[in-house]
This record gives structure tokens, sequence and C-alpha cells, in this order.
């Protein structure tokens, strides 16, 4: 699933500059979507590229392109999405009414034009949760914001409209957007966060991809062989991410056993230290991406994400910033997994690599058989990165 943050930016928080400065907090954190006023679309538009979303609140939908009018809002003025219920039934403003089939947010909401459709929704009530699983029903976004909020209607609402719409809980801290984020496993697709503070603001991105990140089962196999094999086009890896010194990335001849590599954080005599750098092997090898596929070492250039992960297993992404490949000698490094089957790598003949091994770090010139060596593995074929049920044979 893919999340994200929305930051309210609406006039309710403040003047402009109150507005302005929170925006420009969200920009410089990551934050997906800002939600604001229609007046201040193309204002936010000066600030940054984002995502922007706006009330409407009056009845003329000046918005949205309309057939009988000549008043087309310019570009710059047009939202990616307009969302409904500010000053309207959503937010208690004017009363729903019995029969939702007379709502004019709903019926806002059903109006046939290209632009993403949303629904602000105040849960109020029992009234409200049925209100906004109708809005769902039509909302491209469904925003629920909760009233001395408790987990209990937005497990309702995640159970009942988790896959009809994009479900946006309204939050007003980091702590509370990671609950919505695992409220009944599945988690609300997206928060709205209304706070002023940047560093709770940039928290709660944090949260946002900590929520997206998988987490490896690494096992060790054993080295049966460490063996020079002359030179090759050896790739290195520079991000444009500090890695820690637990950190490094995936990386291997066969896809389905992928070697931990560690980063160049650690100081050596020869070189200083790199801690944005991963040798990670020859052009032909594949390295593990963030959404759980693979590429060859050979494709990968300045603006890619690749997948960081550290000895225990946790994942973050990190930005290609440079690819060197260069000829280099290598070694042929074979392992063998706890079930038998036998995967290889190359690696660069070089002191300045390092593996994990289950004694810890060891560089590549100094690993012989008999060594555990740390990698992830899954009894899979790949096809173009991608998983497959396929017999394959590599060797």
């Amino acid at each position: 699933m893919t999340r994200s943050v929305w930051i309210k930016a609406d006039d309710t928080v403040g003047d402009w500059d109150d507005r302005r400065a929170r925006i420009t907090a969200a920009l410089e954190a990551g934050v997906d979507w800002v939600l604001v006023d229609e007046d201040d679309v193309a204002r936010v538009r000066e600030l940054g590229d984002i995502n922007v979303a706006a009330f409407r609140t009056d009845g003329d939908l000046t918005l949205v392109d309309d057939a009988e009018s000549d008043d087309e809002p310019a570009p710059e003025e047009r939202p990616d999405a307009v969302v409904v219920g500010k000053d309207g039934e959503g937010d208690g403003t004017v009363d729903i009414p019995e029969d939702f089939s007379g709502s004019a947010d709903l019926t806002t909401l059903r109006r046939d034009d290209d632009l993403d459709r949303g629904a602000y929704v105040r849960i109020l009530g029992k009234e409200y949760e049925r209100f906004a699983e109708t809005a769902a029903e039509e909302a491209d976004h469904t925003i629920v914001v909760g009233e001395d909020w408790t987990i209990i209607p937005l497990e309702n609402l995640i159970a009942r409209i988790g896959e009809e719409t994009d479900l946006v809980a309204g939050v007003t801290s980091a702590e509370e957007a990671k609950t919505a984020f695992e409220t009944l496993e599945i988690g609300s697709d997206s928060v709205l966060l209304d706070s002023d503070d940047p560093d709770e603001i940039r928290k709660t991105v944090e949260v946002r991809d900590e929520a997206e990140r998988e987490t490896l089962d690494l096992e060790y196999a054993e080295v049966l062989e460490v063996e020079r094999v002359g030179s090759a086009d050896r790739v290195c890896i520079d991000t444009g991410n500090l890695l820690d010194h637990d950190e490094g990335m995936l990386v291997g001849s066969m896809s389905r056993g992928l070697v931990f590599v560690h980063a160049e954080t650690a100081e050596s005599p020869y070189v200083a230290s790199r801690p944005f750098r991963v040798n990670a092997g020859a052009v032909h090898a594949y390295i593990r991406t963030p959404d759980g596929g693979t590429k060859y070492l050979s494709e990968l250039q300045s603006g890619d994400e690749v997948q960081v992960v550290d000895t225990n297993g946790h994942t973050r992404e990190a930005i290609v910033g440079r690819v060197k490949i260069e000829k280099r000698p290598m070694f042929r490094i074979a392992l063998e997994t706890d079930d038998g089957d036998r995967v290889e790598t190359l690696l660069q003949n070089a002191e300045t690599i390092k593996v994990a091994t289950s004694e810890g770090r060891k560089a590549v010139t100094d690993l012989e058989a008999g060594d555990d060596l740390l990698l992830y593995y899954e009894d899979t074929a790949r096809h173009f990165g991608e998983a497959v049920e396929e017999s394959i044979i590599e060797k």
C-alpha cells in the first residue's frame, strides 16, 4: 500500500503568512498533498511542486471546467483535487438530511469532470460515519476527522470503505499518524496533519515512510569457495544519502540469493570512509529495489531508487547520485544455503569491501571457506526484475 501525508493549510489555521509557513515546512519535509482554500491554489504552485487539493465552499463550481461558464480557471489556479464538505454538511455547518439523496455535498461529488473528488467529513456521530461511507462511493479521497477521536470510528471506516476510496484520517501529531497507519493492521491510506510544528510535520513523513517499508528475513549461508577470477566491470553506487554503519545493499549473481554488502562507512588505512557508497559488484549482478523487485547494476543511473537494508533486515530507500563503472579484479564467492541451494556473486578484490558474517563485519579479502555470510534468500525466479512462478536455472 502506498501511504501519503496531507497538510491542512486552509484559512482555519491562520492568515496567509501562517499558512505559507506551514506549506513551506511541508514541502521541505516531503509531504504529498496540501489542502487549501481555492484562492490559495496559485500561491501554493508558486511555493513548490506538490499535489494541491482545494476546498470548494461556494455553489459556482469555479474550480472545475463548466460547459456553461466562460470563467475557466487558469492552469496554475486549477487544483489536482476538489474537496467538498467545508462549511457544508460534511463539517456539520449544514445539517445532514435524513435522506442522503437530498445532500448538496453528495450531489457535488457526483458531478462528472476530470478532477479528483474529495469529501471532508467530521465524525460527529454515527450518522456522520454513514455519511462518510456514502461519500466514499463517489469520492476519490475521503477525509475523516474525529472529534475527541477514538480508534473505533476509524476501525469501522477502514473495514467498510477502505478499498473504495483513498481514506485520509485527520491527525494532529506523528503519534496519531502512526496509530492511523496501523489501525486494523491495514491502516488508513493517508493522514491529514493539522500542525504548525515543522518537527511534527517531518516526523509524520518519517512515520509514512516507515509504514511503507518492509522488513526482510535475512539468513546466513556457508561460504564454499572464494576464488580470484580476473577483472570485470565493477559498479560502485554513490547515493545521495548517508548510510549508517550497519547498513548496506543486497546484490548477487542470482536473484534468489542476494548477498549483504556493507556501505563503506568504516575507516581504512588506505582510503577515507565513504558513507554514501556501496561497492556492489559486477555489472551483471542484481540489486534489490524498494518495490521488492530487482535491477541489473548496469541499469542504474542517477535519480534511480535502490533499497538500503541493515543487518537486522530493516529497509529504506536511497537515491542514486552517481554510478561508477571501472574494470577491477574480482572474487567469485560461492555459498550454500541451509536447504542446500548454491548461490554465487562477484565482488571486487579489495580490502575496503566489507560483508556481514556471523562473526561480524569482514573484508572480502579475509573471507574464506566455512565463514557464514549474511544474505536474503527467496526461492523464486525473476523475469525483468519481477518474481515469477517459473523454473529458471542460474549457475
